[in-house]
């Protein structure tokens, strides 16, 4: 029988090249001369580092641009508050990855909701949907990509036929 695994993934090594082009772009910006302003990753977290609050307000669609470019999705990036204050305030951008159990069990609702002959069994992060045939298995996949309750990045692996 037909299966795949979905997850929420986000490509590390995207994100740091990311990272580094918002680094660049900061070096070439002029309101940005002589600050001590940069970007930082460290695991699933981006580290925006600035001399005043302002300046990170400004470092936001900078780095929102670059991931987009890198093919990352802006939805699952949350920004804390700032932090700090004086010479230096941080704002922690941390980009979410998995699928928790409220978001797994709206996708399982959905698919039951479409009518789909498929059957889908949540497995931690990742939830697996299993059929009878392939062209099933993309109504289903169809079916999330279209869904604009799912902002998260999906990828669809461990397709068996």
């Amino acid at each position: 029988m037909p299966s795949f695994d979905v997850v929420s993934e986000i490509d590390r090594h995207e994100s740091q090249n990311a990272v580094d082009q918002s680094n660049r772009e900061l070096e070439r910006r002029y309101d940005f001369k002589g600050s001590d302003a940069s970007f930082e990753l460290k695991d699933k977290e981006i580290i925006l580092t600035a001399n005043d609050e302002f300046q990170t307000d400004q470092m936001k669609p900078i780095l929102e641009a670059c991931l987009i470019k890198r093919g990352i999705k802006i939805e699952c990036v949350e920004y804390s508050d700032p932090k700090g204050a004086g010479k230096q305030v941080k704002v922690t951008a941390t980009m979410k990855a998995g699928i928790d159990k409220d978001l797994s069990r709206i996708m399982v609702k959905m698919v039951k909701d479409s009518g789909s002959k498929v059957t889908t069994a949540i497995q931690g992060e990742t939830i697996r949907v299993t059929g009878k045939k392939r062209d099933d298995l993309q109504e289903v996949m169809a079916l999330w990509r279209a869904s604009p309750e799912i902002v998260q990045p999906l990828q669809f692996k461990n397709f068996k036929d």
